[in-house]
């Protein structure tokens, strides 16, 4: 019996729509995940029907979603887009089930998700060359704004896609990294029913259930609900460390009509147990101690009685309206509480006197953040002459609190030839910091399209206010910025679907701190030049992109040669690199994906560090996926797949004393649709990471910072829809 796939491009074929594999998948991807196919049918295909508009918001077709909002905050084709933009479907998620957000980008160009090795307590990744004090992710069109210790992390069931568009992103965002943003979508009520029930357990005595419900509550459709959830349990890799989480996220939506659409979103999520955190020292791990010996990929260099824990509540809503053909106004809105907590005692590296002893250092936390985000847009379409606009205006604030109570100190060093894990006596945290930020931004876009061109203008204006009290110090700081970004970018259509395009982008990040003689830093900045080509033909589901940029960061901080314990500014780093990505699903048996980055930075002013190169910074980064899914015969239903994942050399500290050596992980899955047997929309899987169980260090930030990659991962997951 044929599965649903190949009937459905049986039938496209018979109805003259060979030569149309985007629709046939659109219908494909459409009908796998309706309760239409509940029982057998007969399938007919209107050729005249034109394919459903993917939505930059929502679900697509294929691995090769074809719009974005990332880049423009509209709805706009990928290939319009004058930046570079990767998109992670739900369909790729179904493949490689991450666990995390930073996993779920495992196989795109131009970003390290291994600058914390195995560990998944927070999203932290560097973008062309460079990272963040806090993780540089957006839900929905908002901020997640974290600060200090306290940061939102999503699981990665939750969304309907994830995305990275590369570079300055200030002139849409305000403040942020000049490498570039991580946005999530989460996943919205359907008027169709969806009932989902997904099982997991694997290695490390991992067990973790999911459930997805939608459906409209009316037959118009006019109001639709959405509840999906999830629990884990699992130990890490790391010897006494232990994962848990449970998360929840219920929505609604309310659509009157077909221009005006109101979703309310919640998430809620406890992370009692985050896992491990710890810090290794480049003896032990990159380089063998005195005896030869390493420390093993298990190795937990805490206590007993170590905790960490994260949480958060969010609450918010997406509104738009269309008030005709020309005006549409939208608004995003969220609260966020965020807690965190813990008690940790972990590595600072090898003590002077004895090779074998490392020292230790220790951490009480107790953090709670609030923050509000409210983004408000208004897009006007209309044209001039022979020029169609499609021109944004907004206005966004954001403001966030967090209250630190904390303690630090030196702990008792650990005999690494003889470790004890005793409990730890852990002192009381006492009110430590505060930490205070505003941003009120006003921002205006022009998409103007003449002929075969495609301009993108824009210029933002933001207010910044940041503000900490350090309690045990005595002192308050405050500073008030305001900062005008922009970016221009031209494009060419050409009929075949290749489009070449350049840009200019800029960004600016703020500086927490002063310097030796009390005075507040200014604002880092960041300018761009990225220039490339993108190939998206419009009858196939296939995105292939191509640039080379060059990006530099002003106003760093970097060492005081006259005080060595303060910071001064006129810093610079550069980055320059090349980025090529592939993502397609070249017949209904095969799905492809390939990536490659090259990353030339280099600190171009600095006071000790000039001519270094960053540290966690792999020059060349590369992977290749594919998968196969037979669709007829006695094998119909089964997907086979397998990939890797290459990560270069890095140096490992910013003077450059080292280097963390390069590694090549295998992946692969085995995964059985059950439609044959009547469960349209069910599968089992079985996903394993690390293939060979290659043991590597992910990366260094430090002599005293180092951490090993993921070992070997074997996970079984059953899905069921009914």
């Amino acid at each position: 019996m044929a599965n649903a796939r190949s009937k459905i491009f049986a039938a496209s074929a018979s109805a003259g729509l060979s030569k149309r594999p985007l629709a046939v998948l659109v219908a494909l991807t459409l009908a796998g995940g309706s309760s239409a196919f509940a029982a057998e049918q007969t399938l007919v295909v209107d050729a005249s029907a034109a394919a459903p508009q993917e939505s930059a918001w929502g679900p697509a077709a294929t691995i090769a979603a074809k719009h974005s909002a990332t880049g423009t905050k509209t709805d706009t084709p990928i290939e319009k887009n004058p930046q570079s933009v990767s998109v992670v479907t739900r369909q790729e998620m179904d493949i490689h089930q991450p666990t995390s957000v930073k996993e779920a980008l495992g196989y795109t160009p131009g970003v390290t998700v291994s600058t914390r090795g195995a560990s998944n307590t927070y999203d932290a990744v560097k973008i062309r060359g460079f990272g963040s004090v806090n993780q540089n992710n957006y839900l929905d069109g908002l901020k997640l704004q974290g600060d200090f210790y306290n940061e939102v992390l999503i699981d990665p069931y939750m969304l309907e896609r994830v995305e990275l568009l590369r570079g300055p992103t200030s002139v849409l965002y305000g403040k942020s990294s000049p490498g570039g943003i991580i946005t999530m979508t989460s996943k919205r009520p359907t008027t169709e029913p969806l009932r989902e029930v997904q099982f997991k357990m694997g290695t490390d005595n991992l067990w973790q259930t999911g459930f997805d419900f939608s459906n409209a509550l009316d037959d118009a459709g006019v109001y639709a609900w959405r509840l999906t959830g999830v629990a884990r349990s699992n130990d890490n890799q790391q010897e006494r460390a232990k994962e848990k989480r449970y998360a929840i996220a219920p929505s609604f939506t309310w659509r009157p009509d077909d221009k005006t659409n109101l979703t309310l979103l919640a998430n809620l999520q406890d992370s009692p147990e985050t896992g491990y955190y710890g810090w290794l020292p480049k003896e032990g791990t990159v380089e063998p101690l005195p005896n030869g010996s390493r420390l093993p990929v298990s190795f937990n260099e805490g206590a007993r009685n170590n905790t960490y824990s994260l949480s958060h509540k969010l609450v918010g809503y997406s509104f738009e309206h269309g008030f005709n053909d020309t005006f549409t106004v939208r608004q995003n809105l969220r609260y966020v509480e965020a807690k965190t907590s813990q008690k940790s005692i972990y590595g600072y590296g090898i003590s002077a006197d004895n090779p074998y002893i490392l020292n230790r250092s220790t951490v009480v936390d107790n953090e709670k953040l609030h923050n509000f985000a409210v983004d408000t847009q208004l897009e006007s379409q209309f044209a001039t002459a022979a020029v169609t606009h499609t021109l944004l205006t907004g206005i966004d604030f954001q403001q966030m609190r967090n209250d630190i109570n904390a303690l630090f100190g030196t702990g008792t060093p650990l005999d690494l030839r003889n470790p004890d894990y005793s409990d730890y006596a852990f002192g009381a945290a006492t009110p430590y910091q505060q930490n205070k930020q505003k941003q009120t931004g006003l921002y205006v876009q022009d998409q103007a399209e003449w002929n075969r061109f495609v301009l993108t203008a824009g210029g933002r204006y933001d207010w910044l206010k940041q503000s900490t009290r350090a309690y045990q110090a005595g002192t308050y700081t405050e500073r008030s910025d305001s900062q005008f970004t922009g970016r221009v970018g031209l494009n060419y259509l050409f009929d075949n679907g290749i489009t070449p395009y350049v840009s200019y982008s800029e960004s600016f990040e703020p500086n927490s701190g002063a310097d030796a003689a009390g005075h507040t830093f200014k604002p880092s900045k960041g300018r761009q030049y990225e220039a490339g080509v993108k190939y998206v033909p419009k009858d196939q589901p296939i995105v292939l992109t191509a640039a080379i940029y060059q990006l530099t960061k002003t106003n760093n901080l970097m060492s005081d040669p006259a005080n060595p314990y303060s910071s001064i500014q006129g810093g610079e780093i550069r980055s320059r690199g090349v980025e090529l990505e592939a993502k397609a699903a070249l017949t209904a048996n095969i799905n492809m994906t390939a990536s490659y980055s090259y990353t030339d930075a280099e600190y171009t002013k600095d006071t000790t560090m000039k001519g270094n190169t960053p540290e966690q910074v792999p020059k060349h980064m590369a992977s290749l996926w594919g998968d196969y899914t037979f669709n007829e015969g006695p094998l119909s239903g089964l997907t086979l797949g397998t990939g890797g994942r290459l990560i270069g050399s890095s140096y490992g500290d910013p003077a450059n004393s080292f280097k963390v050596g390069s590694a090549a992980v295998v992946d692969a899955v085995v995964k059985y649709d059950l439609g044959r047997f009547g469960m349209y929309g069910s599968s089992l899987a079985l996903n394993v990471n690390n293939l060979l169980d290659r043991e590597y260090v992910a990366s260094c930030f430090q002599t005293y910072g180092c951490f090993w990659g993921a070992e070997r991962q074997v996970v079984a997951t059953a899905t069921f829809r009914f």
